[in-house]
């Protein structure tokens, strides 16, 4: 994968270019994990090598002053992990992952149409679900339209058509949405006191894909009665915070790993 991306760059005709890489990784990989990454990035052709926590990349993309004397929550709610991490003088000082993200909440729609409507629905589709009528609360202000799900019936495979409701998809996803939340407190749960104060007092930012789930800063506060923001571009977050960590990686930045 890495290779396939290297190939995207424009390529030097007449030699080969020495690579420097800075690549994100879960906060809570293993030294196994860790060294997997390094050892693909090494024989994918990278020289200088570099290693970033996903909420640490996401704070940076969002213009948080890691290095600051203060405490910062981060909520990263990616595709395959949600990264809960409180940031403080250029270090993670608590953080959790959970393996519950926006995957999970595509397989939960898909598992929901085929028990409620009895109709297949692939990942795709699932996916377009979520965007569209995608909720964590079954009362919003404003609503979005129902969606018109089409797919093969699974007893029959004749096609059916299925309007489907944000209410009904916010049924559907409460489990996943309810481990979110637990996560969210356990980490809350082991801050230190002097940071959580900072915490309160700053709120808890959202990022990754999965903080455009509508609803979810509204319930998380109402829950946590601390405020939750959504990043301003919570989609590139992770990928703008890489950039700039790679840019000034000659600084000695303490968040990066080699």
């Amino acid at each position: 994968m890495i290779r396939g991306m290297i190939k995207l760059l424009p390529q030097p005709k007449f030699f080969t270019p020495s690579l420097t890489m800075v690549i994100c990784v879960p906060s809570g990989s293993t030294e196994v994990e860790l060294r997997a990454v390094r050892d693909s990035a090494e024989h994918a052709g990278g020289r200088e090598i570099y290693l970033i926590y996903e909420p640490m990349a996401a704070a940076l993309g969002i213009g948080i002053d890691v290095e600051a004397p203060q405490g910062n929550m981060i909520v990263d709610i990616g595709g395959g992990t949600t990264e809960i991490a409180v940031i403080s003088l250029g270090g993670i000082v608590t953080n959790k992952s959970i393996r519950i993200a926006g995957d999970d909440l595509t397989l939960d729609i898909q598992e929901h149409m085929r028990r409620q409507h009895n109709i297949k629905v692939g990942e795709i589709m699932a996916e377009r679900i979520k965007i569209g009528v995608g909720s964590a609360l079954a009362e919003l202000e404003t609503p979005p339209d129902d969606f018109i799900v089409q797919g093969p019936s699974i007893s029959t495979a004749l096609p059916l058509e299925v309007p489907v409701s944000y209410q009904e998809i916010a049924h559907a996803l409460e489990r996943s949405v309810a481990k979110i939340e637990a996560a969210v407190m356990s980490a809350l749960e082991q801050t230190p006191p002097e940071l959580y104060a900072d915490i309160v007092n700053n709120g808890i930012y959202l990022t990754g894909g999965g903080a455009l789930l509508r609803g979810l800063d509204k319930r998380l506060t109402d829950k946590i009665h601390i405020p939750f923001h959504i990043a301003e571009n919570p989609l590139h977050s992770v990928a703008i915070g890489t950039g700039i960590a790679l840019k000034n990686r000659n600084r000695g930045l303490p968040y990066l790993l080699r």
